[in-house]
């Protein structure tokens, strides 16, 4: 049993000290997590790494009885954690009292490409919600490498699958969020 696990088994039976002891030993690996995520977000974005690293944590421990049955399952809540922080400050950004539909430029960095446009992550939100009541695991997958840029073999090995079990639910998740996005990008 590594210490991660130790550490979460001692977190889900109630001891408060055992938060504290998990952090270290889970922080970097969260950080340069955020950081790969963070590095295909939009020039302009307020929100850092570290911040994404804080906000996801306080999400993960900040709920009383957190319940983590091993590392997996750790680390598939804190993709899910930083994936409903990016998509929440997304709608954030979005709303009117934040300006909307505007788009916000810098004229420094005018010839850079922007990764994601915010309704492009709320178009994938909602097509990754749909994925999950469909196939949890694909959604799982997808939220392991695109919200915290795990590779597909890192998935795996984080989800307890083979690498072409990984490779076939990325390319069924890929299609099924393609589909589903441009549904919904029809006019009615």
């Amino acid at each position: 049993m590594s210490d991660v696990t130790r550490i979460l088994d001692a977190v889900r039976q109630g001891d408060a000290q055992a938060a504290e002891e998990l952090l270290p030993l889970v922080y970097d690996e969260l950080r340069r997590l955020a950081t790969s995520k963070m590095a295909n977000e939009p020039p302009g974005q307020t929100l850092q790494a570290t911040a994404l690293v804080h906000e996801a944590w306080l999400k993960l421990v900040g709920r009383e009885n957190p319940e983590w049955n091993d590392r997996t399952h750790f680390f598939n809540a804190a993709a899910e954690a930083m994936r409903r922080i990016l998509v929440d400050n997304a709608r954030r950004k979005r709303s009117a009292r934040h300006g909307g539909g505007l788009a916000r430029a810098d004229l420094a960095e005018v010839e850079l490409p922007l990764p994601m446009r915010d309704d492009e992550l709320l178009a994938l939100d909602e097509a990754l919600e749909r994925l999950h009541a469909f196939d949890a695991r694909a959604a799982d997958l997808t939220k392991l490498c695109f919200f915290v840029g795990l590779t597909q073999e890192q998935a795996a090995q984080e989800l307890g699958i083979s690498l072409r079990s990984a490779e076939r639910l990325w390319a069924f998740a890929r299609a099924f969020l393609a589909r589903e996005i441009e549904a919904s990008n029809r006019p009615p």
